[in-house]
């Protein structure tokens, strides 16, 4: 329809959740122009896990064989006893998880992946991207709805989507429950050239070590060239704090009390840097007219789930199907966008933060009850357990779905 085109939609922010947001809008038959706040589009940071959803999401946006390519593909998720060193429990993710989910699961660089979206967003002719334009505020009528810059140019648009991650601004309009909550938990990240990785520890697993008030998460990374390596310990951190560089004996500190086994693999961490963690409660007020938030901006997440870039790329998908399904009224499309999203991105919050409670981080008997549980589980009960996160995404087929990939 011609009015698709008079003024575009709008997104603050070109992270993944944005990119994958204008990349759903763009094969929809919108034009998208994305405002991002930084000189240059790009992410920090170094892993991220991508469960059968990610895949889903992927297909739906029509950059499928893109990831799958740049993908490691790990054979199990792997929980073992920091103190002991002891197995707990292992997920198999081979050959019946694929079958069970349609997809595989793996770990990718978050560089990477951003890369696929990017390549993808720029091969677009209808999607413009621009940075260096901070979104600090909006005005909107019943016709649409202007971005106010830092720069003080106002862009036009049909439709604004705030992904502009945890800080938003957008959110302070649209929700205004003010800053994030800050967890106490502080995360420090590195990653390991493969040859320093202790060899008995090379597994083709994404592995947690979990131990009380602390945990060790490593996986290979970039055709195995490189392991992850991400540690967090609860040490009532008191205000928020991301990227900042600091050495190893800051690392270990939380890390004393654990096997010296699970000591071994810090102690191979290069060029430290960490992250005071926040999230935010679920909010239902994610709309406000012509104006919605996307991503961390609607529904910041703790990592112990491994679905934040998961849920921002569902997002995505959702919005670009409720905004083709409701032509000429974007009102109505955008309430339909979160009356979707909204419970399943509030569970994934609130199981994420329960998740590092009972099992990355318990100690003494509650950390037995958690090694009991988990290690009497067989893989069908695990795969059922896990089925209303990777199972039952609520956005329908996608194109290649049902496929299991040849190269996993």
């Amino acid at each position: 329809m011609t009015t698709r085109q008079e003024k575009p939609i709008l997104i603050a922010g070109g992270g993944i959740g944005g990119l994958a947001a204008a990349l759903g809008l763009a094969r929809a038959g919108f034009d998208v122009t994305v405002l991002e706040r930084a000189p240059v589009l790009g992410e920090i940071g170094a892993g991220i896990q991508l469960g059968p959803n990610a895949f889903q999401a992927f297909d739906h946006l029509g950059i499928g064989d893109a990831a799958r390519a740049m993908a490691v593909y790990v054979d199990q998720l792997r929980l073992m006893d920091a103190l002991t060193a002891e197995d707990i429990a292992t997920i198999d993710l081979k050959e019946p998880f694929r079958r069970r989910f349609g997809n595989p699961y793996a770990v990718v660089h978050r560089g990477d992946l951003h890369g696929v979206f990017l390549r993808a967003c720029e091969a677009s002719p209808r999607i413009t991207l621009r940075t260096g334009c901070a979104v600090m505020d909006y005005e909107q009528d019943g016709s649409g709805v202007t971005a106010l810059l830092q720069s003080g140019e106002a862009v036009p648009g049909s439709v604004l989507i705030g992904a502009d991650g945890l800080w938003s601004r957008i959110r302070t309009r649209v929700v205004g429950d003010g800053p994030p909550r800050v967890t106490g938990h502080t995360t420090y990240r590195s990653v390991i050239p493969t040859e320093q990785m202790p060899e008995d520890l090379r597994w083709n697993a994404a592995t947690l070590w979990a131990g009380p008030k602390c945990h060790i998460v490593h996986y290979p990374l970039s055709g195995w060239k490189t392991f992850n390596l991400v540690v967090t310990y609860h040490n009532d951190a008191p205000e928020p704090v991301a990227g900042l560089p600091v050495e190893e004996e800051e690392v270990m500190r939380g890390f004393e009390h654990v096997h010296p086994k699970a000591q071994s693999i810090i102690r191979h961490g290069r060029d430290w840097k960490l992250w005071v963690l926040c999230d935010r409660d679920p909010t239902e007020r994610w709309v406000d007219g012509r104006v919605a938030v996307l991503g961390d901006a609607a529904h910041p997440t703790l990592q112990y789930l491994a679905q934040g870039a998961c849920m921002a790329m569902e997002d995505g998908v959702c919005l670009a199907q409720e905004m083709a399904a409701h032509p000429g009224d974007a009102e109505a499309a955008l309430e339909a966008y979160r009356r979707r999203r909204v419970l399943r991105t509030a569970r994934v919050q609130l199981q994420s933060r329960a998740v590092g409670d009972h099992i990355y981080h318990p100690a003494g008997a509650h950390a037995a009850l958690r090694n009991s549980i988990m290690s009497s589980k067989s893989q069908e009960q695990w795969y059922d357990t896990i089925h209303w996160l990777y199972g039952d995404t609520g956005l329908g087929d996608a194109p290649t779905a049902a496929r299991v990939t040849a190269e996993v």
